[in-house]
């Protein structure tokens, strides 16, 4: 497998990056935090990847994205599936109060996503193949008061993807919407962790299956499905007076 990963040094992404490592394939890693990059490659050397490439940047400098694709392509020769793993949880109270940091939230989570996802598209298109995989967020079925700007920015991030796929199959590139419940990493830390916050090799061994199983949305682990089912069936007159 020749995966890019934009968003590299994500709990997620990194968990991903080391499975497909195991089995030998080639790696791009595009992340901000270069010297976090250069120990992540070597990591992922010693641990029987192929080849290693990276590139440092902000994935929110949209003029940069066309230049990472095509770099990656070269470095690797083709891509098989780009893993868009970045984001910002952001601090509810916080962003309800200050502008800019909720268009920053907008900005991470949806816009610089949604276009990585479609400039990864017209790279794949080309060839007739390839996987474009984005972490999306149980986060963005429902609007929920404890999270609704992430969780906004989420859902847009779903109806885009819901879009290109509708797009792209006819092109034979596939589009796999990751939906994570709570996960163990250091965007959740400051959340107080039960039984229903899982470990990143967890939800990295899912999103491998589900790109391997040709699936179109994924949730993980597989229990979130039934728990947004049961959120998104409360009447909306009831569900406006829970503290969720």
């Amino acid at each position: 497998m020749k995966m890019l990963i934009f968003g590299a040094t994500s709990a997620i992404a990194e968990a991903v990056a080391r499975k497909v490592a195991y089995d030998h394939g080639d790696l791009f890693l595009v992340g901000r935090n270069s010297e976090t990059l250069d120990l992540m490659a070597q990591d992922l050397s010693v641990r029987g990847a192929g080849r290693v490439g990276k590139a440092n940047g902000d994935l929110t400098h949209l003029e940069k994205f066309t230049e990472w694709v095509e770099s990656a392509a070269h470095f690797m020769k083709g891509i098989d599936v780009i893993l868009i793993a970045h984001g910002s949880l952001g601090e509810q109270k916080e962003l309800e109060k200050n502008s800019d940091l909720a268009f920053d939230i907008f900005n991470v989570n949806f816009i610089s996503a949604a276009l990585l996802a479609e400039t990864s598209a017209r790279y794949l298109e080309k060839g007739g193949r390839g996987v474009i995989a984005v972490i999306g967020s149980v986060a963005g079925d429902r609007g929920r008061q404890s999270n609704y700007y992430y969780g906004s920015a989420k859902a847009g991030l779903e109806c885009f993807l819901q879009g290109l796929r509708n797009r792209l199959f006819p092109l034979g590139v596939r589009v796999l919407t990751i939906k994570p419940g709570f996960v163990s990493t250091p965007m959740t830390a400051h959340l107080k962790q039960n039984f229903l916050f899982a470990k990143p090799e967890v939800v990295a061994t899912g999103i491998l299956k589900a790109i391997r199983n040709h699936k179109d949305v994924v949730y993980l682990p597989w229990f979130w499905r039934w728990i947004m089912c049961v959120i998104q069936s409360i009447p909306e007159i009831l569900f406006k007076r829970l503290k969720l």
